[in-house]
């Protein structure tokens, strides 16, 4: 993965459920060419794209990433709410169905509220996922799981998550 949408994973359910933080800074340059009636606001693609990741680690422990889990398809999305540099998201996915095809997850983007523990609904994502090496019969892949990077393994070690990747070759 080149680019992490997600800050840290704060809860993993096994086989069910991943929760996902992104703490939103103007540091990030992408924000600068996002504004919205004067204000810098993290593009929806984006939002998309963290709870893709979110999901997609879920979808991944579930084989330990012995499968290649890629997005196939952005089945619904839709957001109430900007997010603004400032705001904490936290995306929260759920794994609705799974098999060696692939999974279809669907999950909701929360933004904390200012200043305070409570966290208000902003949006809602479902996403399908397909496990290439099955569903690509024939199409040369690296042996290794070629969507980790170093960032990418830190967020798993943070969360505990570093045991499912420790025989990967990356």
């Amino acid at each position: 993965m080149r680019w992490l949408w997600i800050d840290r994973i704060i809860n993993h359910e096994p086989n069910k459920r991943l929760v996902a933080i992104k703490n939103v800074s103007l540091a990030e340059e992408h924000l600068h060419d996002c504004i919205v009636d004067g204000q810098v606001v993290m593009p929806a693609s984006l939002l998309i794209e963290g709870m893709a990741q979110t999901a997609g680690i879920l979808v991944g422990t579930t084989s330990n990433f012995k499968e290649k889990v890629i997005l196939a398809k952005i089945t619904k999305a839709s957001f109430d709410s900007d997010v603004t540099a400032g705001d904490t998201v936290r995306y929260d996915a759920t794994i609705d169905r799974i098999d060696d095809a692939g999974a279809a997850t669907s999950g909701t983007v929360d933004k904390r509220v200012a200043g305070g523990d409570a966290w208000e609904r902003i949006g809602r994502i479902e996403l399908m996922f397909s496990h290439i090496d099955n569903n690509m019969a024939g199409t040369e892949f690296p042996e290794h799981n070629f969507v980790f990077s170093d960032n990418f393994k830190m967020i798993l070690d943070a969360a505990g998550l570093g045991n499912y990747v420790c025989n990967q070759d990356a």
